[in-house]
């Protein structure tokens, strides 16, 4: 039977992601590994899946992670900011964390669930090793010291930091135990964007190391499959079958001032790992039922905006929108974005809300009602700097045959001049025959496409329309607040400089 390793990188936060993975590969697809290994904030989930935690309750751990429980300025010794040990401590991260958590060592330690934690000795300038049944909270702790932001820890009189710099993900030691098949959950950010600042270039330094070691060590097993494929003996002498999820992840490593945010990331992670299994035909079933508390009374929010423009038959959206221009085929929207509950689409990671309205175009024979909509705010494009707004709209012509208008927003920091209200007001637009539900666009006839914007008095009259429904003024508020920070926190990834979180 083929002998498997679980390898849970560091990536500080966005480990919150991993733990997504975690609660499908563990729960909904029933995974079960002979060993595991963690690096880094891996040790952090490495910690709770040792002790017999399921994906669901990691998962969870991170859902209700309080940004603020963990922060603690280290105010020590003379010289701040210049010759200070690190700028926060673990204190309260010891103090408040791990015992919400429910981390329970001698659990850890007796578990049955074999895990090897990576620690990193400064004083002997040496990778160690140790296995849950020698972890505890000293260590778990230095495994995730990073150097500067967090002290290291004094353990028997060496001292120990983040092992980052050596490995942010031990594949060496799952080969070692004899694994046949690895799978490994990546959240190291390895994107090509070179970020002024000391914070941005401090963990441009781990990208590049962590990033280096990991995938040099997967292309070497790479390398072996092909080499015993080939009739060869191969460098570690078996086939290693390799199972791989990475992610850019929108949250800063160490930096993080939102609960939704976390959760997004975490809900993130559950999505993408459903979606892997699915392409690889990993049956998946539905995880047992964990109780949930009362449901808060839901706060609903709306608003509406219009949009107006040209389209013409073709493919470009330029072309289409001047040669409407000039044959005067307008294309006018005014939609009305209705969001049931601000807090489930605030941890939503595709951000889902419903469209009414109207269209009118002599493209859809006059004025039309949508008769179902879709709206997406901020969707995540492949890497956290690059972010999407999406709508969909179903409608009926006179004649009762149908028509799909679908619109994207590009929210792109591409130029050396930001162009926050060009990309967030303009949707480029297409028109086609039929129902076309996402996914199905490529077969679809294409009939129109252009381009539809918001003008700047459309803009200002649009602020007069936001609308919340909810039990207490207090909760309406709230709920206003939360979509507000939702949006100018999605901006600030994709606009924010050197300010950036992802």
């Amino acid at each position: 039977m083929a002998k498997r390793s679980l390898v849970l990188a560091g990536g500080g936060l966005k480990v919150g992601f991993q733990a997504g993975v975690l609660q499908v590969w563990l729960d909904e697809a029933g995974l079960t590994f002979d060993h595991a290994d963690g690096a880094s904030g891996g040790c952090l989930n490495l910690a709770m899946y040792c002790q017999g935690m399921s994906g669901t309750r990691i998962a969870d751990n991170w859902r209700n992670y309080d940004p603020f429980l963990p922060l603690d300025v280290n105010l020590e010794g003379p010289g701040q900011f210049a010759h200070q040990l690190s700028y926060f401590t673990y204190d309260r991260f010891r103090a408040n964390v791990l015992p919400r958590w429910g981390i329970d060592w001698p659990a850890i330690r007796a578990g049955a669930r074999l895990g090897t934690f990576n620690l990193f000795n400064f004083s002997k300038k040496r990778l160690e090793v140790v296995t849950n049944d020698q972890m505890d909270e000293d260590r778990l702790v230095s495994a995730v010291s990073l150097p500067m932001w967090f002290p290291p820890v004094v353990i028997d009189g060496d001292t120990y930091i983040d092992a980052v710099y050596v490995t942010d993900a031990n594949v060496e030691e799952a080969i070692r135990r004899g694994a046949d098949e690895i799978w490994a959950i990546w959240t190291v950010s390895m994107r090509d964007e070179w970020r002024p600042g000391f914070v941005a270039q401090y963990f441009h330094i781990i990208e590049a190391a962590a990033g280096t070691n990991f995938f040099a060590i997967w292309r070497r097993i790479e390398h072996n499959n092909a080499e015993i494929a080939a009739g060869r003996p191969g460098e570690f002498g078996r086939t290693i079958v390799q199972h791989l999820i990475q992610a850019e992840v929108p949250l800063h490593y160490i930096f993080n001032f939102s609960r939704d945010r976390m959760t997004e990331a975490v809900n993130q992670g559950v999505e993408a790992a459903r979606a892997w299994c699915r392409e690889r035909g990993i049956p998946l079933h539905a995880a047992p039922p964990v109780p949930a508390p009362p449901a808060p009374p839901k706060v609903r929010l709306q608003f509406t905006e219009e949009m107006k423009g040209f389209a013409a038959p073709g493919a470009d959206f330029e072309a289409g929108y001047q040669t409407g221009r000039q044959q005067n085929t307008k294309l006018d929207v005014q939609l009305t974005v209705q969001i049931a509950d601000v807090d489930t689409f605030a941890v939503d990671p595709a951000h889902t809300a419903t469209i009414s309205g109207w269209a009118e175009s002599p493209l859809l024979g006059g004025r039309v009602n949508v008769e179902a909509g879709a709206f997406n705010l901020f969707v995540d494009a492949g890497d956290p700097r690059k972010k999407e707004m999406r709508y969909r709209l179903f409608v009926r012509l006179a004649d009762g045959s149908e028509r799909t208008l679908v619109g994207t927003k590009l929210i792109v920091d591409d130029r050396s001049q930001p162009e926050i209200w060009t990309d967030t007001t303009t949707l480029f637009t297409s028109v086609y025959q039929g129902h076309v539900v996402q996914g199905a666009e490529t077969p679809a006839a294409l009939l129109a496409v252009g381009i539809i914007r918001i003008g700047l008095f459309d803009f200002l009259r649009q602020l007069t329309t936001f609308r919340t429904e909810g039990p207490t003024l207090a909760a309406r508020t709230a709920g206003l607040a939360k979509f507000s920070q939702l949006f100018m926190g999605k901006l600030l990834d994709v606009y924010g400089g050197f300010l950036r979180i992802a």
